[in-house]
């Protein structure tokens, strides 16, 4: 699958293992005096690496990696934004909610009613947890500053096909931006062999429910 992930320029790269220590996933390690990535699947393409590195080596590019096998590592290995986090609370179901850092084959997506919602919509909308969250599960990201569509479409893709979600709920902003993930929502049906409903909400930049949609 296509992935943000991290990219060593090896003629900067001096191997003075700065950007070892600001890894938290754990993805680095200096060999033969060079920085390298000892598994793809543990670089979180965050970038918390990149501004230690001295040398400007380390950039972030959308690549095809191999299929994601963080869960195959033991959970004190990993970055606890790549762990898997079910927990139980009167709305709130998981972590990660970000839909980049979601791993579509996550346990608490199994055959769920998922939200996928803008960024802001929670802090706009004053019922947010109490209206939409509970028995749910949740994913959130951005349209406009992600910078993720096609590695959204194809996790949405594989969440519908393979986690067997049994619904999904679009909750955007007002704003012309937050169209976009609605788009990626309807692009993911698309290709997707399995067909669910998908539910579109919008709310106003003054805090208030304009509309539900089918």
């Amino acid at each position: 699958m296509k992935r943000t992930i991290i990219k060593i320029d090896e003629t900067r790269c001096t191997g003075c293992g700065t950007c070892v220590e600001g890894c938290h996933g754990g993805a680095l390690q200096i060999i033969n005096g060079k920085a390298r990535i000892i598994n793809e699947a543990y670089c979180d393409g965050l970038g918390a690496c990149i501004g230690t590195c001295p040398s400007g080596a380390l950039t972030l590019e959308e690549r095809e990696t191999k299929p994601d096998n963080i869960e195959l590592r033991k959970p004190e290995q990993c970055c606890p934004s790549m762990q898997e986090m079910p927990f139980n609370q009167s709305t709130e179901r998981q972590f990660p909610i970000q839909l980049h850092l979601i791993n579509p084959k996550a346990g608490f997506l199994k055959n769920t009613d998922l939200i996928l919602a803008a960024d802001c919509t929670a802090f706009v909308y004053s019922h947010f947890h109490h209206q939409f969250l509970k028995n749910n599960s949740l994913s959130i990201a951005c349209p406009k500053l992600d910078h993720s569509a096609a590695i959204y479409v194809e996790k949405l893709t594989d969440m519908i096909d393979n986690a067997l979600i049994n619904s999904l709920t679009v909750i955007i902003m007002e704003v012309p931006c937050c169209r976009g993930l609605l788009q990626i929502a309807q692009q993911a049906q698309a290709n997707a062999k399995r067909k669910i409903p998908i539910k579109k909400v919008v709310l106003g930049i003054k805090g208030n429910l304009l509309s539900e949609s089918e």
